[in-house]
Formats: C-alpha cells, structure tokens, sequence
C-alpha cells in the first residue's frame, strides 16, 4: 500500500507544480488546460501503472512549436507549423479573455476578425515558446522518485 502512496504523492506534485507553472507563465487565459492536468494509478496485468493526461494542446505548449520563419522559440520541439496556419476559430475565446480590442493607425478598432487572423499568422511565423511547464516538474520529481520507490516497495514486502 505504501507503493500506492508514493505514487499518488508523486502524481499530486506533477500536477499541482504544473498548474503553478502554468499560472506563472499566464498560460492559462480559459483554464482548459488547468483543470485538464491529471493522474491516474490503474493496475494492468498485475502491475501498477502511472500515467498523466491533459487537454491535446497541453503538448504543444509544453515542447513549443517551431515557426515556419523562426525557430529559436522553440528550438528543440518535435513540432513545426510547415504549410497551415493555427485555426482563427480556436482563438476567438482566448482573445475575448485577454480583451485584446486593437485599433489602426487612424484610430479606429480593428474588428476581433482581423486581431485574430493577425495573431494566427503571427504563431505561424514565430511559433509558440517552449514552456515546459509539464516537463520540467515530471522530470525534476522523478529523480527522486526511484529512492522513495525502493522504500516503499520494501516497506511492502517487510508488512
């Protein structure tokens, strides 16, 4: 039982740094992301097994996505914008929860249509910055985790 309690710390310091990291950085504009971050502790074939899941875009704020013209945002991500832009659709709410309303040089306001298109174009150039806001607690966490392991396992066997 104590394995199980390991884990279970282990898995509510993941994600409770990541939340925090999150917040930080001023990642979080819906809390989508946020309340998505969680841990599981199932038993597959007679072996326990940990495992994190989080809303799909999670991965790509955490590992960055390289522009098509710049890649030094994210320099060591998997991922790169190539021929498609991000869909404006998806920015809608996030421009809404930042109260982004530009105006031109006229000083007019821009419609949400335009801010939209121009941030999508402008992530399709730079990219999205490489956060690790998962990856850095999982990792820093896990160092620790083998000796609390090792104790808790024989803590186990000894009850």
């Amino acid at each position: 039982m104590q394995l199980i309690n390991t884990l279970e710390a282990f898995g509510k310091k993941v994600v409770k740094e990541s939340r925090q990291n999150l917040t930080k950085k001023q990642k979080n504009a819906s809390k989508e992301l946020y309340n998505s971050i969680k841990y599981n502790i199932e038993n597959k074939n007679g072996s326990t097994v940990l495992s994190f899941e989080m809303a799909d875009y999670g991965e790509y704020i955490d590992k960055g996505v390289k522009g098509s013209k710049d890649q030094t945002r994210a320099p060591k991500s998997p991922y790169k914008y190539t021929n498609k832009m991000p869909p404006i659709k998806s920015l809608d709410r996030w421009v809404v929860k930042r109260g982004l309303a530009g105006r031109n040089k006229k000083g007019q306001f821009v419609s949400r249509e335009s801010i939209k298109f121009a941030i999508a174009r402008s992530i399709f150039l730079k990219g999205i910055e490489t956060t690790n806001f998962f990856t850095r607690p999982l990792e820093q966490n896990f160092d620790k985790l083998a000796d609390e392991l090792l104790n808790s396992f024989g803590n186990d066997i000894v009850l």
